[in-house]
């Protein structure tokens, strides 16, 4: 009898989740014939002529309570042939105390309120485009797909707020030219709504969504009424032009730049987006270290193109856009004694650049994204007689990538990716990788399973390298208590480097884990997790073990919303086969474990500050310790000035690395690595489309050597200590690294989809092997290196082909 009322119980449980996910609001949009005026103030007659819909839910911090009428929501939909409308009302009982930091585009996250227009134009639980704006004003939207939510994605909306004795006000226009949909007479949308109160620390969403079973993209409402769409051609153009001088070491060059970025719908499914003559002159600086690893030192993209929209081209993780126009690929050969290279390019420069993508109706994504970058040449010049050559270190390339992605079930996908690079010349490399990539749940969204497996080419002149990797993953994903294990493999030959990124191959690695969390409110408590992970690591070939690990972390957060964490590791010894950086040596690195934790105060407060720690001690080895430690704290001075400071300390004693090898020995030295970092961020608000933005950064590393301790390291990892090595003749592995970097610039959004940037940078680099400098010594050493400075004015304008084509009409 037990067992059947058990079973009885679980099938009920099961309908109920399953009925649930499947509730969903039905909302009617109206077709209107005038447009109302977009200005926040939701006084045109239309607006009361329209259907409301209110009776918003809770969704956090849970799904728990009531909405007091006060707060109530309340949102009105239309159409007509050239956009979606949607006016919200947010009524509050205290308008005076509604938090309005202001903050310029897509800088939603501020201590401000929120209100949110999630639309799904293909109804699939899985692709959303989400259109967001703060009680200042503030616009932002952010495209939703299966693993990214993608703030990236920059399309031209309109949305203006207003605010009374009731609350406030949102009116929205989005163009048919910011949206993807198919070609039907009767259209199949969803959508829901939410709206972020940040004093009550809560947001509600129109339509009921639970927490903790599925995604939140699959609780949308449906759109109903929206049919016979004859929606205007979507062609728009965004030419730039830009001016820059650049004055280094008393020398000045003044360069003009120009070039058009097109956006073009092929249908109301798929887009074209084409760059002609790229230009990136303005992207932020990167985050530069001292890199003392084997591997190479990467950065996050930063120009517009590579990140607005790029979702699809991320499946399968084997496409790293930096690739795009990045370092050439060749070097200098054959340099004769009297020569020296005086100018040798650190990046290619592109010629054109497209990315054409978009969805089926049945749920088929197809993407093809191509760059194309131009010869470049390194200058030699022959010291004695002064004639300069030329000598070419990357041809002619063409970078492509191609995705097909299949979505069903609302959550699951299977998708094939394939990325090439193909030079010109049979000097130089060719490459080519396919990728297969699934990620599926069933369809009560309890577990999840996911991998990718890739295939890498590489042709060069010695002939033709294939090579191998595989991931797999299986997860629970619904409920408190939560477990996983995977398995990641990769061969000996795997390259995805010339437009992907992976650090190493020849890895055959097991993982288990498992995580405990609340998924309402408890107590004290919003939020916490506790996880723990176990992984075990060893070479494909030969297979042996390198090393053990298992971790602890946890993550909590209160109602005050106080967040506080604490972790803990444990490595077993390691054989390093990659800091040797021969094939085929390892070096041992001793047992250590290491404790980390962290506090984050209340950000709504003006004053509020992160806090990190950490320290990590090895075993038998009791001198070689880590410590690092980070301060963040903030300001907010107004709703318009908000100021960040953050300074990161960090320490490694008695630490030993590679500093050099012959062809029959690896030198390893015992050293002491300190880095300093400092950085400020300030901005000034004038309004949501107006803004003065300060960000400096000054990072300082040193490796000391000074105690003279080096080893040579022996065929079985273990390492013996050496009194011949002489940093006069080999390799002087001190180093004193400083780089300070500053951008001043100011942003105005004079239009909708255009915007004018005044920036003025200043940077040193100095790199010397001056190790016993301390940071002042080293900062006042780094300003005597000759300083570059670059002023620099952007202008891009935004046209519709829509607002344009009557011109044309006449003229013609």
């Amino acid at each position: 009898m037990f067992k059947k009322v058990s079973v009885f119980l679980f099938v009920v449980t099961v309908f109920m989740q399953q009925s649930l996910l499947a509730q969903k609001k039905e909302l009617t949009a109206t077709r209107i014939n005038t447009p109302p005026k977009i200005d926040g103030v939701l006084d045109d007659a239309i607006w009361d002529e329209l259907t409301t819909y209110r009776d918003f839910q809770m969704f956090e911090p849970g799904n728990e309570g009531t909405i007091e009428e006060a707060f109530r929501t309340e949102i009105k939909m239309a159409y007509d042939d050239k956009a979606v409308y949607i006016a919200a009302y947010m009524y509050d009982p205290s308008p005076d105390s509604i938090a309005s930091q202001f903050s310029q585009r897509d800088e939603i996250f501020v201590q401000a309120d929120h209100f949110m227009v999630a639309l799904n134009t293909y109804d699939d639980g899985i692709n959303e485009t989400r259109f967001f704006v703060t009680s200042a004003g503030t616009i932002g939207d952010q495209r939703v797909t299966q693993n990214d939510r993608d703030f990236g994605f920059n399309v031209v909306f309109q949305c203006r707020v207003s605010r009374d004795e009731k609350g406030w006000y949102a009116e929205y226009r989005i163009p048919y030219n910011a949206l993807r949909f198919p070609e039907v007479d009767v259209q199949n949308w969803s959508i829901n709504f939410y709206r972020r109160l940040l004093r009550k620390n809560e947001t509600h969403t129109w339509n009921f969504i639970e927490r903790g079973i599925g995604r939140d993209t699959q609780y949308n409402g449906l759109v109903k009424g929206v049919k016979d769409i004859d929606p205007p051609v979507r062609l728009t153009f965004f030419p730039f032009a830009q001016a820059q001088t650049v004055t280094f070491d008393g020398e000045s060059e003044t360069n003009f730049a120009g070039g058009l970025d097109i956006k073009y719908g092929l249908s109301d499914s798929f887009t074209l987006d084409a760059q002609l003559i790229p230009d990136f002159g303005q992207v932020a600086f990167d985050n530069v270290v001292l890199n003392l690893g084997p591997f190479e030192q990467t950065f996050s993209e930063n120009r517009p193109f590579f990140t607005e929209g790029i979702d699809l081209f991320q499946k399968g993780r084997v496409f790293f856009s930096r690739r795009i126009g990045g370092s050439p690929s060749g070097s200098v050969e054959n340099l004769a004694e009297n020569e020296e290279i005086i100018d040798q390019p650190d990046n290619v420069k592109l010629l054109n650049s497209l990315k054409l993508s978009g969805r089926t109706q049945k749920g088929l994504g197809v993407g093809i994204l191509n760059s194309i970058g131009e010869n470049t040449f390194a200058t030699i010049r022959d010291t004695i007689t002064g004639i300069s050559r030329e000598e070419r270190i990357e041809p002619l390339t063409n970078y492509n990538v191609f995705v097909l992605d299949q979505q069903f079930n609302q959550n699951s996908s299977v998708s094939l990716i394939n990325t090439s690079v193909i030079r010109s010349g049979s000097r130089f490399r060719d490459a080519n990788v396919t990728g297969g990539v699934f990620d599926i749940a069933d369809k009560g969204n309890n577990f999840r399973v996911s991998g990718r497996g890739i295939f890498s080419n590489v042709r060069t002149s010695e002939g033709l390298t294939t090579g191998f990797q595989s991931e797999f993953d299986f997860r629970e994903i619904k409920g408190q208590w939560r477990y996983r294990f995977g398995h990641d493999f990769a061969n000996t030959t795997l390259d995805i480097n010339d437009l992907g990124l992976n650090f190493r191959n020849n890895f055959n690695n097991f993982t288990v884990g498992g995580s405990y969390e609340i998924i309402q409110p408890r107590g004290k408590f919003n939020r916490y997790r506790i996880s723990a992970t176990a992984r075990h690591r060893r070479l494909y070939r030969p297979s042996v073990q390198t090393r053990n690990s298992i971790s602890i972390n946890s993550f909590f957060a209160t109602v005050e919303r106080f967040a506080f964490g604490l972790d803990a590791d444990y490595n077993s010894r390691d054989n390093d086969y990659f800091e040797p950086r021969v094939e085929g040596r390892f070096v041992i690195f001793e047992p250590n474990a290491s404790l980390r934790g962290f506090i984050s105060t209340d950000f709504r407060k003006k004053f509020a500050f992160d806090l990190r720690g950490n320290v990590r001690q090895w075993y038998g080895n009791q001198d070689q310790v880590n410590y690092s430690l980070n301060f963040s704290p903030r300001y907010r001075f107004s709703d318009k000035f908000l100021l960040v400071l953050s300074s990161n300390y960090s320490t490694r004693r008695k630490n030993f690395g590679w500093v050099d090898n012959t062809d029959e020995d690896v030198f390893l030295g015992l050293r002491d690595v300190t880095s300093f970092e400092n950085s400020i961020r300030a901005s000034y608000n004038f309004d949501p489309f107006k803004a003065i933005d300060l960000r400096l950064r000054n990072f300082w590393s040193v490796a000391d050597h000074s105690s003279n301790v080096y080893f040579i390291l022996n065929e079985d990892g273990t390492r013996t200590q050496i009194y011949t090595y002489d940093t006069t003749v080999q390799r002087d592995p001190n180093t004193n690294f400083n780089i300070w970097n500053m951008d001043l610039s100011f942003r105005w959004r004079f239009a909708p989809g255009s915007e004018a940037t005044l920036l003025y940078r200043n940077q040193i680099f100095n790199s010397d092997d001056q190790s016993q400098l301390n940071y002042t010594e080293s900062l006042s050493s780094l300003f005597d290196q000759p300083l570059q400075h670059t002023v620099s004015l952007r202008v891009t304008y935004f046209i519709d082909y829509n607002n344009i084509k009557t011109v044309f009409k006449k003229h013609s």
